[in-house]
């Protein structure tokens, strides 16, 4: 597509003050428009918001942004990450050429070298070790047709499930809360839910920093109306806190007491909606004291057993107000105001969250209980009243969850350990019976802790950073180095990362729009787009490098095509998604539209799920129909689940909380957005924020450093004091970003055992003057 000079400025207009504000590429595109710039779309490549932007090129390079403002998503504004996507392909030492290691150094080889280097180890590790042997680390990142190719190539070419992404570290918990209750992933809501809320609920969620263009919607909502109110539950105070009409500050684990005193006012004051939970939900109990995930081959699984209404109710009467506030720091007056506004029957509530509930050794538990808070008080499939997970990666939701990127997965909501589904892919894919494997791969943690073991003797890393993410990080890190000659690992990337450093082989990735692709974002919004400019040197896509490798070990038959692969894998992925409620529209629609929100049954988008008209596969005349919900009768399940104590806790030695996360200007490792001069300027390295009367009792001072030390690691760090956010006494926050100062090597390897999702919020550490 073409713009005109005056249509450009229009569009960038919302975005001028941020823009200057970081002296973005925006800015200098608007003195550019000369007609030398040709301009395309495609959705963001940072968080899973799934911002529409206008990309404009010149000699096969991207030289300006702006917010495409026919996106119903961010309706032409872009977030300040966004508007440097320009600078983020343009690092000065981006990866080029395939590079093998020979010793300590790497030599450059040829692409058809290492192709088939990568093949042969893969059938060298087959052949001697099964199946077992070989992984694929794989990435939110990834797009519809990468993620579809790789699971192809693992799960109906060499048998294996070993294939996990790193969004296993972050939404997993997501996953498994949506399934367990409504028997489907993905929400039931969308982003029009944003501009008609009246009370916004933001459990653990530091919004305006890292979701910030649908924060900005927030905003605007609550600008026009004076109602609406702003509920931030929240473990330190956070920018997003200052906008917040109250600030709930609770004790890490407290979410769990909260949700359960929440649930048991409503009860006890008679503020259920029963009609609704009489017709449409049922209830349920699982095990409790289920363990943490810390020790190698830890294995669970839960066992449902049915509840009356009573005996949920009993099983919630230990949650009063009063021991709500020893579980959780949180004043009972501010729950049973919180309780109030949920069991109000003119308010639409939105509830929404992130990594601060997902990332949790009961993750799945938080999210069972504030889907049941909901579905207690019927506010659920209206629009304004939702439960929303969130999501951090452009496509955690399209490829991760939809494709079913993960060990245990198929695609379009199958798994594998389900004969019928895996008949199902065997006969879209054209193999011989039996050629998927039952039983479930490794997740991400057990992935590592089998290569730490030396059991994983190949394993294939793309888009993705896991020797700075993957949490007690100094473990993994040495069992790479004492396997360096048992094992051997493959990179994909675009740039030189801690976890390129520890590769065997180092592959050069495209990036963005260096390649065609397609993203899934939060709200089940499907998004294409077209390759727009050329990636440097040698580097290929990534979905070429996997068919390439899979060409080569005899798996022609599974990728076909001569041209339009991209096209070709996303269609055939198509197939898995017809007739199951979860519909895709073809290829070339998507071509012609800022995306579509699926089910798309006969060229319409889905925007509620569960509810007619809006929903095609719901029962007409009823008020919600859970039709995913097979096994429950299509009612939702409301779970009673308790609160337990986190994996680890402060004491004596250790009498700190660390709680780590993300901040505005950078994205996960920082691997892309640190080589953005503007964006490093603004935040050019991590620190420890820490509490005022906690830094005066130690003799801290603005502008010196402290020494963490959790059981697992030490690491030095400047001194953040009253700036951005505040920690609550008792607490210090560090951000993961910066390569130089990995946080996780303190972090805890604890995890949520139904999820399988690392906990990054709590473990316990001591603060000593660096």
């Amino acid at each position: 597509m073409s713009l005109t000079r005056r249509q450009f400025i229009r569009n960038t207009a919302a975005a001028a003050a941020v823009a200057a504000l970081y002296g973005s590429g925006t800015a200098a595109a608007v003195k550019a428009l000369d007609g030398s710039l040709t301009w395309g779309k495609a959705p963001c490549r940072y968080c899973g918001t799934g911002c529409g932007v206008l990309v404009g090129v010149r000699n096969g390079k991207v030289e300006a942004v702006a917010g495409d403002p026919d996106c119903s998503v961010n309706k032409g504004l872009l977030c300040v990450k966004g508007y440097h996507l320009p600078a983020m392909l343009r690092g000065k030492d981006r990866l080029t050429h395939p590079m093998l290691r020979k010793g300590d150094s790497f030599q450059q080889i040829s692409w058809d070298e290492a192709l088939d280097l990568v093949a042969r180890k893969y059938s060298q590790a087959l052949q001697q070790h099964g199946p077992d042997s070989v992984a694929m680390y794989g990435s939110g990142q990834w797009t519809i047709p990468e993620g579809y190719a790789a699971l192809k190539w693992f799960k109906g070419g060499l048998g294996s499930n070993n294939i996990d992404p790193n969004a296993r570290l972050c939404m997993a918990s997501a996953v498994v809360g949506l399934v367990s209750t409504f028997g489907a992933d993905e929400p039931m809501g969308c982003y029009d839910d944003l501009d008609k809320a009246d009370v916004y609920v933001l459990w653990g969620n530091n919004m305006s920093e890292m979701h910030p263009v649908l924060f900005s919607r927030i905003l605007a909502r609550k600008r026009k109306a004076a109602h609406v109110k702003i509920i931030d539950i929240t473990t330190r105070r956070t920018p997003t806190s200052r906008y917040a009409d109250t600030v709930m500050l609770m004790k890490p684990q407290g979410d769990l007491a909260i949700a359960n005193g929440i649930a048991r006012w409503l009860l006890v004051n008679d503020r259920v909606d029963h009609e609704f939970v009489e017709s449409f939900c049922t209830f349920r109990a699982g095990k409790t004291n289920i363990g943490y995930g810390t020790e190698d081959h830890f294995k669970f699984k839960d066992k449902a057993r049915p509840l009356s209404f009573r005996e949920y109710r009993e099983l919630l009467e230990p949650y009063t107000p009063e021991k709500v506030e020893e579980l959780s720091g949180v004043p009972a007056a501010q729950l049973v105001a919180l309780a109030r506004l949920f069991g109000s029957s003119h308010m639409r509530i939105m509830s929404l969250w992130c990594m601060g509930m997902n990332q949790h050794v009961r993750g799945t538990w938080i999210n069972n209980l504030v889907y049941a808070i909901h579905l207690l008080t019927g506010k659920i499939g209206i629009p304004g009243s939702t439960p929303f997970s969130l999501t951090g990666q452009p496509s955690a939701c399209g490829t991760v969850r939809e494709v079913g990127t993960l060990a245990h997965a198929l695609p379009g909501g199958r798994v594998v350990a389900n004969a019928q589904h895996r008949a199902e892919a065997e006969k879209i894919w054209k193999v011989e019976p039996g050629t998927i494997n039952p039983v479930p791969g490794t997740h991400a943690m057990a992935m590592f802790r089998a290569l730490d073991r030396g059991d994983i003797k190949v394993m294939w890393v793309q888009v993705t950073n896991p020797w700075i993410t993957i949490p007690n990080l100094n473990r993994y890190r040495e069992g790479k180095r004492k396997n360096r000659d048992s094992s051997f690992i493959v990179v994909s990337d675009i740039y030189p990362t801690p976890t390129t450093e520890l590769a065997d082989l180092v592959l050069p990735s495209a990036g963005w729009v260096e390649k065609e692709g397609v993203f899934g974002n939060s709200e089940r919004r499907t998004q294409q787009w077209d390759k727009l400019a050329d990636p440097p040197g040698e580097a290929r896509p990534d979905v070429w490098q996997t068919v390439e490798v899979a060409r080569r070990m005899g798996y022609k038959e599974l990728f076909p095509w001569s041209q339009q692969l991209e096209k070709n894998l996303f269609e055939e992925y198509r197939l898995f998604t017809l007739g199951k409620g979860k519909d895709l529209a073809p290829y070339e629609t998507y071509r012609k539209v800022p995306g579509l929100r699926w089910p798309v049954v006969d060229g319409k988008e889905t925007p509620y799920r569960y509810v007619a008209p809006w929903d095609p596969y719901a029962a007409k005349g009823k008020r919600i129909d859970f039709y995913s919900a097979g096994k429950t009768d299509h009612r939702a399940v409301i779970w009673a689940r308790p609160w337990e104590p986190p994996a680890e806790e402060p004491d004596s030695e250790y009498p700190f909380w660390l709680c780590t996360g993300r901040v505005l200007e950078h994205w996960h490792t920082g691997s892309m957005t640190q080589r953005v001069p503007q964006l490093h300027r603004a935040m050019p390295g991590s620190y420890c924020e820490i509490h005022r009367d906690d830094a005066n009792r130690l003799g801290i001072v603005p502008g010196s450093s402290v020494k963490l030390t959790s059981r697992r690691g030490s690491i030095v760090l400047p001194v953040a004091i009253d700036k951005r956010g505040s920690a609550a006494p008792g607490l210090v926050f560090v951000p993961f970003f910066d390569e130089n100062l990995p946080i996780n090597e303190l972090t805890l390897d604890a995890f949520c055992p139904l999820s399988k999702e690392p906990d990054y919020k709590k473990c316990a550490v001591k603060v000593e003057r660096a």
